[in-house]
């Protein structure tokens, strides 16, 4: 029985053997695959076939010529351009109104702090001229700024009231 085993098994690896090794075709044996030599070929193998009717092509060159560019305008005329004429932005004058409940420090500073072009003199001046006469010109700006400065001091902790006024342009 262990002959009977051992036989099987070595047919077994020889057919697995087999199964590995690559094919090979002896010289007279052909490939389907290749597409040359046959009874009637010349033998060079599979080529393109070539028309037998020639055609003339012709080529013909242009060669480009230069075009002198026409000046439309002469360099000794002088470019006029056009002057624009720009209108300044109106101005607004920011003012001050005068409080019996302000405290002078408190206003002094947030002027400073407000307003970017003011020092601490010019500030209380300013309060100065407000408390004596009621009202008092910070300074002339366009509207928009002027604006962002007067609620910017409105939002003071205490408050600081102030008024914008279209400057004229006579002042």
């Amino acid at each position: 029985m262990m002959k009977l085993t051992l036989i099987a098994v070595l047919l077994a690896v020889m057919h697995m053997a087999s199964s590995f090794t690559p094919l090979t075709f002896s010289s007279r044996q052909r490939s389907i695959l290749f597409a040359g030599e046959r009874e009637g070929d010349s033998g060079g193998g599979a080529a393109i076939a070539k028309p037998a009717i020639k055609q003339a092509q012709k080529t013909e060159t242009r060669s480009k010529q230069k075009s002198k560019a026409q000046q439309t305008s002469k360099t000794h005329d002088p470019i006029s351009r056009r002057d624009e004429e720009f209108e300044d932005a109106p101005m607004y004058k920011l003012m001050l109104i005068s409080d019996e409940s302000y405290d002078a420090v408190h206003v002094v500073e947030r002027m400073c702090a407000v307003l970017e072009d003011m020092d601490e003199d010019q500030a209380s001046t300013v309060f100065q001229q407000a408390s004596q006469s009621g009202k008092a010109m910070c300074g002339k700006y366009p509207f928009e700024r002027a604006e962002l400065f007067k609620e910017q001091l409105i939002r003071s902790d205490p408050m600081i009231f102030s008024d914008i006024v279209e400057e004229n342009k006579n002042n």
